[in-house]
């Protein structure tokens, strides 16, 4: 059955946006359209990943005079990919993006799908960085059997994921304006460390600690709550130290709960905006 249903599947193009945190090798095995996002600092426009380094971002963010901002690409940022996949032979296109309560990045998608009527179809993740990241290899990897096949396979990755993040400040989020009062003001106090979940598109509290140590604990916990994993990404903003400790610190205690291949990621900086450098997360797919 399985490989009948390959030989009558259309040929369907996968296109997301750069908020999903896809590793370059990733990208290039799935042949996956990335559409990168817009960072504007001190002026200038960068294309998310081009002209200035995750590094060089996280360093430079503590000390700038003005608060960096994000755009989402345009709407003819995503027509001329469109229009490419489909001249190449895609029957379909499936587009998969960050969150539509945090950013206007789908809005821009649907807007140019209009454009081929009946040819693309526009997902809401829900999420960001890896979270929407792993919607998007799942589709992927069901490509060759169809639209139905990866839709179901992004709404089975929906339901069995969760981010979470322990920021070092609440301050960036707080200034960003995506997140309620009552969330940013969670680190308003005493320097705590707030930790927050990404849940159905918005960013939700679940403790403050007042030491980092303790934030890392928390998110190894929360790691060890999980149980066995099928997919594993821990991300952080330019505090790979610290991630790299938790990471360990999970490989003592539950070797055989996480999957082999386990990705590392700094987060893009169109993201970190928001969140600040010194951050420690995951996101996670149970099995």
């Amino acid at each position: 059955m399985r490989i009948y249903a390959k030989l009558i599947s259309m040929k369907l193009g996968i296109v997301t946006d750069s908020t999903a945190d896809l590793p370059p090798y990733l990208i290039e095995q799935h042949e996956i359209q990335v559409i990168p996002t817009i960072l504007v600092l001190e002026g200038r426009e960068y294309a998310d990943g081009i002209g200035i380094t995750r590094e060089e971002f996280y360093n430079r963010l503590p000390s700038l005079q003005s608060q960096p901002t994000t755009a989402a690409p345009s709407i003819g940022d995503f027509l001329t990919p469109y229009q490419t996949l489909l001249d190449s032979g895609c029957d379909h296109i499936l587009s998969i993006h960050a969150a539509s309560k945090l950013t206007t990045i789908i809005n821009a998608a649907q807007q140019a799908a209009q454009e081929f009527p009946g040819k693309i179809t526009c997902v809401d993740s829900g999420s960001l960085s890896m979270g929407l990241g792993f919607q998007v290899l799942a589709a992927a990897e069901e490509s060759e059997l169809g639209l139905k096949s990866a839709l179901e396979a992004i709404e089975s990755t929906k339901r069995r994921l969760q981010v979470f993040a322990a920021l070092d400040t609440m301050e960036y989020l707080k200034r960003s304006g995506r997140v309620p009062g009552v969330v940013a003001n969670l680190g308003g106090l005493l320097s705590i460390k707030p930790l927050v979940e990404l849940r159905n598109g918005e960013v939700k509290p679940i403790k403050a600690v007042r030491t980092t140590r303790q934030a890392d604990e928390q998110i190894l916990n929360s790691l060890l709550e999980i149980g066995e994993m099928e997919r594993l990404a821990i991300l952080h903003t330019n505090a790979e130290p610290r991630a790299r400790n938790i990471l360990n610190e999970l490989m003592k205690h539950a070797r055989m709960s996480i999957p082999r291949d386990i990705l590392f990621v700094n987060v893009t900086a169109v993201i970190g905006t928001h969140l600040g450098p010194n951050g420690v997360g995951f996101a996670a797919v149970r099995k």
